[in-house]
């Protein structure tokens, strides 16, 4: 009889979750921070994670409220649990931030990201990337005979999976957005 080829710790809710509870797990979390649209505010706060050597997976920042003028950066960061708890106090302490929301922890959220891809090819490789575009639900935004420019939106894994399909195809590029996320729901 084989033997049950189980990754380790693989899932929390698996029946053979065989991973070592003293063992700090490693989370990715959504962070949404509400701050005063001035000079400085957003140095200050990528100084916060630069200086304590917390890794920033992706970072969006814009205007939300211009009356107000208040803008909100998204910001998509891993650590403990213990770190992350730091990261969000740290960040509650710094002045011109009025919000810092968990959209991990808070509840169900949508993320979404926006990616352009530009692929050089010809023959059959010019057309199955098109064909994996119209299943991703890309669009060409730019299409020259040697090259495509293609527009993806979706989760962050949704584009790492096209990214994935198109290397052997000829992709030569890719510019991102970043996370843009919000929670689901009643505010």
């Amino acid at each position: 009889m084989a033997a049950l080829k189980i990754k380790k710790g693989s899932s929390r809710k698996s029946a053979y979750d065989l991973r070592d509870p003293n063992a700090e797990v490693i989370e990715r979390h959504t962070l949404a921070v509400v701050v005063d649209n001035e000079a400085g505010v957003l140095a200050r706060v990528i100084g916060l994670f630069s200086g304590r050597g917390y890794n920033i997976d992706s970072l969006t920042v814009a205007e939300v409220d211009h009356t107000g003028h208040r803008s909100r950066i998204t910001i998509v960061t891993t650590g403990t649990p213990a770190v992350i708890e730091q990261i969000k106090a740290q960040l509650g302490r710094i002045v011109p931030v009025h919000e810092v929301h968990d959209l991990t922890v808070e509840g169900a959220a949508v993320e979404r990201e926006l990616a352009l891809f530009k692929v050089m090819g010809s023959g059959e490789k010019r057309v199955e990337a098109l064909r994996l575009a119209d299943i991703f639900r890309a669009n060409v935004v730019d299409s020259t005979l040697e090259s495509f420019i293609f527009e993806i939106t979706g989760s962050p894994e949704k584009v790492d999976a096209f990214a994935d399909l198109m290397r052997p195809l000829g992709l030569v590029e890719i510019a991102r957005t970043g996370v843009a996320a919000l929670a689901r729901g009643e505010a």
